[in-house]
């Protein structure tokens, strides 16, 4: 997925200025496509000089005046075109995994505590994760469309969470029973 989709995703209910955007991407899709504030910048500007966003200036008393973007009849068309075109699975870059590959007795204690930390993170997210679901999503059978796909977009997350934490669980457990070996 290309940032521009994500970013056009995110302004499909409202106009937001570039900063705004950044705050609701790291709260909401974020979860699921990083992107640093200065990738964002640059890709609101190359969609509004494709003519996918419209941007305006806001004026604002006692603070610089901002620019506020949202998405044109164009860019609804191609983000449209790009939901019906085929998905590419994006292959995850974890460097935990390979690290894996040198288990030995010696790095074992260090490895579980690596993965011990990144149990806790995880834990730290699905608390997130599960606090929005509780607050927005509790009856996904009664929202509107959309609604249901962003809600199965956090489900996703829960569940990927869950069984992350149980691999988690997995390897330590295993990795304490190769050290008493």
């Amino acid at each position: 997925m290309a940032l521009a989709h994500a970013i056009m995703t995110a302004l499909i209910d409202d106009d937001l200025s570039g900063i705004e955007l950044a705050r609701d991407f790291e709260t909401s899709l974020g979860f699921f496509w990083h992107a640093s504030h200065q990738q964002i910048y640059q890709e609101l500007h190359k969609l509004a000089d494709k003519c996918w966003l419209n941007k305006r200036e806001v004026h604002q008393s006692g603070r610089p005046n901002k620019i506020v973007y949202g998405i044109t009849k164009a860019g609804r068309d191609a983000l449209a075109e790009w939901v019906y075109g085929v998905t590419k699975t994006q292959s995850a870059k974890d460097e935990l995994v390979i690290k894996l590959y040198n288990l030995s007795a010696e790095n074992a204690v260090h490895l579980a505590t690596e993965i011990g930390d990144r149990r806790q993170e995880m834990m730290r997210m699905l608390y997130v994760y599960e606090k929005i679901r509780v607050r927005y999503y509790s009856d996904p059978e009664s929202l509107p469309t959309r609604s249901k796909g962003v809600y199965l977009a956090l489900a996703r997350g829960l569940g990927h969470g869950q069984q992350f934490m149980a691999w988690c669980d997995e390897a330590i457990a295993l990795i304490a029973g190769a050290e008493d070996k």
